[in-house]
């Protein structure tokens, strides 16, 4: 094919695209609600061509969601086709079987119209604060972990559907932050549709679909010559983990190279479970791809093109491929894990480019919600990161998130939005796994209730009994723990209260360690006890 554009004229026009979704998610941020997207960046925002496939993501915000939003976008123009939209219009849903894989997180869809003809469409997804239902571990179903919200109209010409945001907000206990996110989420299509406009002005295209061909292309041919430098052959790996009291989770991982094309398929995983660790293929093809996009091609910017080299396979009934209407909400705690089992896969093919296990893989969330003295309602999750895995070059970074992107946030915008104190939030000596390059470290976070109420407590987490594991002779890291000022230990999968005047610590586990722990160099081993990273 012969290229439309120069390559100095392509990458112009690509940043700028880019740029125009950057310029969306900042306006998404400054007008949110919650500190779930303005702090901690749960979201993304992406432009699309007119058949839903992405052109250009924003940096920031949560890669894996990005990579849903093509397949996303594709099935709700299955059910509303390009004929019916209308400029204004918003489809948004929060199937975890279509979206981003869980409850809490709302999808929504837009149309980009120029000079009265449909070109391209715009995409977001957001965490939202509340959706409703009875959040409950023991739950053996999606329909207690809130409300699903099929592909629906939100907006229909620029006008709200009453009915739809009516039923919406009343099977909800934050009506306010949640109207609010998703009024945050149309500022951010309002951008990307003017800025879509913009572009085909300013150069004079009628539509997106050459420029869109060309990046296409060019990202799927940089994958795929990455993948074509693995040596043909199938690298297996398995990663077990605590999951849940009675089924704890094991992973099957088995990463097939045939020239330049690369497969992940999980049979032999656990099967489903009754409790909401349960991983929905969109999204464990989400946590498998992004992690090899990174690995094979990091330069290269990403959109559909990206992911046409990479296949994912799972058996029905597995908890990375779970039955409708297996429970989900908790679903990074197992989809977070591919990652490793991958990395683990490919070591001895890769031996300078993976990473040791990294204990934010999966991440630990918690979940704080009450009714202040007040009588306010509040609700807010507490977003902090582990250390990443070490790898053969370099120590493994302390409190950073991986394989997700999420920010921890500030501690002063969770206490503006809560009664709650935070006591201290420091890195956490010594649980970086020792090895030649050091596991990164993970904090601890102390929370004290000054209230007169107790406050439910959620913790969602893992890696309490399976520690993030070294490579290459290098030691775990530290496992996590949740601990009260009573001394008492709060399961990490579990529901509580924190009784008024209580503190509770989470201890977020570090990465593991590359290497042996006899090989680091002594100035490094010296500057790791002056720093105070060892005990």
């Amino acid at each position: 094919m012969t290229p439309a554009f120069d390559p100095v004229g392509l990458e112009v026009r690509w940043d700028r695209l880019a740029s125009a979704t950057d310029e969306a998610a900042s306006t998404m941020l400054r007008t949110a609600f919650s500190t779930i997207i303005r702090e901690s960046n749960d979201y993304t925002v992406v432009l699309m061509d007119r058949r839903g496939r992405t052109m250009a993501e924003s940096r920031a915000g949560i890669p894996g969601f990005a990579a849903l939003m093509s397949s996303l976008t594709g099935l709700v123009l299955a059910r509303f086709p390009a004929a019916d939209w209308q400029d204004g219009d918003a489809v948004i849903t929060n199937d975890p079987w279509i979206a981003t894989g869980h409850l809490p997180d709302i999808a929504m869809i837009t149309p980009v119209f120029h000079r009265g003809a449909l070109v391209a469409f715009a995409g977001t997804a957001a965490h939202s604060p509340d959706i409703g239902g009875t959040p409950a571990l023991g739950a053996t179903d999606l329909m207690s972990e809130g409300v699903l919200i099929p592909p629906l109209r939100l907006y229909r010409g620029g006008r709200v559907e009453p009915g739809v945001k009516d039923l919406l907000l009343a099977n909800v206990r934050l009506p306010d932050p949640l109207w609010g996110d998703l009024e945050a989420q149309a500022a951010a299509h309002a951008v990307c549709r003017r800025r879509a406009r913009e572009f085909l002005d300013d150069f004079g295209e009628p539509d997106f679909e050459g420029f869109a061909a060309e990046v296409h292309a060019l990202a799927e041919t940089a994958m795929r010559a990455a993948v074509r430098e693995l040596p043909d052959g199938a690298y297996r790996a398995s990663v077990d983990a605590d999951g849940v009291e009675g089924h704890p989770t094991h992973i099957e991982c088995a990463v097939t190279v045939r020239g330049d094309r690369i497969g992940i398929d999980y049979a032999g995983t656990s099967a489903q479970v009754p409790f909401p660790v349960n991983s929905t293929l969109n999204y464990t093809r989400a946590y498998s791809m992004y992690p090899l996009k990174i690995l094979l091609d990091p330069a290269t910017r990403t959109n559909w093109g990206s992911y046409r080299a990479i296949g994912v396979t799972a058996p029905e009934g597995t908890i990375v491929n779970p039955v409708f209407p297996a429970p989900v909400v908790a679903r990074h705690l197992t989809g977070h894990l591919l990652s490793c089992a991958i990395y683990r896969a490919l070591a001895p093919v890769l031996p300078g480019r993976v990473i040791a296990d990294s204990g934010g893989a999966p991440a630990l969330r918690v979940r704080f919600a009450g009714v202040d003295d007040a009588g306010r309602p509040f609700a807010q999750m507490l977003f902090a990161n582990a250390g990443m895995g070490a790898s053969r070059e370099k120590d493994g970074l302390s409190t950073t998130a991986f394989p997700t992107n999420s920010g921890s946030g500030s501690i002063e915008a969770f206490e503006v939005a809560s009664p709650l104190r935070f006591v201290r939030k420091e890195l956490r000596p010594g649980s970086g796994g020792r090895g030649r390059r050091r596991g990164g470290l993970g904090q601890d976070v102390e929370v004290h209730n000054p209230t007169r109420r107790p406050v439910q407590l959620v913790v969602l987490g893992d890696r309490e009994r399976h520690p993030a594991l070294g490579l290459d002779g290098g030691e775990p890291g530290a496992a996590a723990r949740a601990v009260l000022d009573t001394g008492e230990s709060v399961p990490l999968k579990s529901i509580s209260q924190l009784a008024p005047g209580a503190s509770i610590v989470i201890s977020f586990p570090g990465g593991g360690g590359f290497g042996a722990p006899e090989d680091r160099e002594p100035d490094l081993v010296l500057a790791d006890e002056l720093g105070g990273y060892v005990r």
